[in-house]
């Protein structure tokens, strides 16, 4: 997260130059500031390595490297967020993505305002973009799946083991798409409570940020593919 004051500081990575320069004009019009732009998925690890920005904007289909194994690099590698873009919206490199790392996905046709409240949103690390979106893509993609391997399903269980039962009901509660304020609103706490839940599950888990928690969820069978309303 950024200091008070200072620029937000983004890497655009996308083969498509136009898209790019379409990025950087909307970013650099609310003062976001566009620290480098990269063309393939292998240049765009090099200058996240080298450059070390908030957030990274990752196409999924380009040379070289795709974005999904840049996402896996940079997320694996760094603390820089990544947010994929998406022609669609239940798209399976959206969730391989998710599953690489990334803080969120949106569409590559979001509303210019849409993008500028993304890359803010995912540099705060306190929420994700679109959650019930994020969820309902997770759950189709965990539904088409099918069963998890047995020796998979062990891995999860003791990773869920981990967690109180209140902190179980928080991470399912995120997986459903609420926020903070709306969870501390069902389970009847204070917010400050919920956050001191949220923290301990990206702790106990090692995750990296909210949507982390809801690709976990699905996969674990902690939510049940069916379970978010459309």
């Amino acid at each position: 997260m950024s200091e008070p004051n200072v620029p937000l500081r983004v890497v655009l990575v996308d083969d498509q130059s136009l898209l790019r320069m379409g990025f950087r004009l909307v970013l650099e019009g609310a003062d976001i500031e566009v620290v480098g732009e990269a063309n393939d998925g292998a240049a765009g690890v090099r200058m996240v390595r080298e450059l070390a920005p908030d957030v990274v904007l990752m196409d999924v289909r380009m040379p070289v490297m795709d974005g999904i194994e840049a996402t896996r690099l940079i997320t694996s590698e760094t603390d820089s967020k990544v947010i994929i873009l998406t022609t669609f919206d239940l798209d399976e490199y959206a969730f391989s993505g998710l599953q690489a790392g990334a803080s969120a996905f949106m569409l590559k046709d979001a509303e210019p305002e849409e993008l500028v409240r993304a890359v803010q949103v995912v540099s705060e690390g306190e929420s994700i973009v679109a959650p019930r979106v994020t969820a309902r893509l997770v759950e189709e993609y965990v539904k088409s799946a099918g069963q998890q391997k047995h020796s998979e399903t062990n891995i999860y269980a003791q990773k869920v083991e981990l967690l109180t039962p209140r902190e179980q009901d928080t991470a399912k509660a995120i997986a459903e798409g609420l926020s903070n304020a709306e969870i501390a609103q069902q389970f009847f706490v204070s917010e400050t409570t919920v956050k001191t839940h949220v923290r301990s599950i990206l702790s106990k888990l090692h995750l990296r940020d909210r949507v982390q928690v809801v690709v976990f969820a699905y996969e674990s069978g902690m939510v049940c593919p069916g379970h978010i309303e459309g």
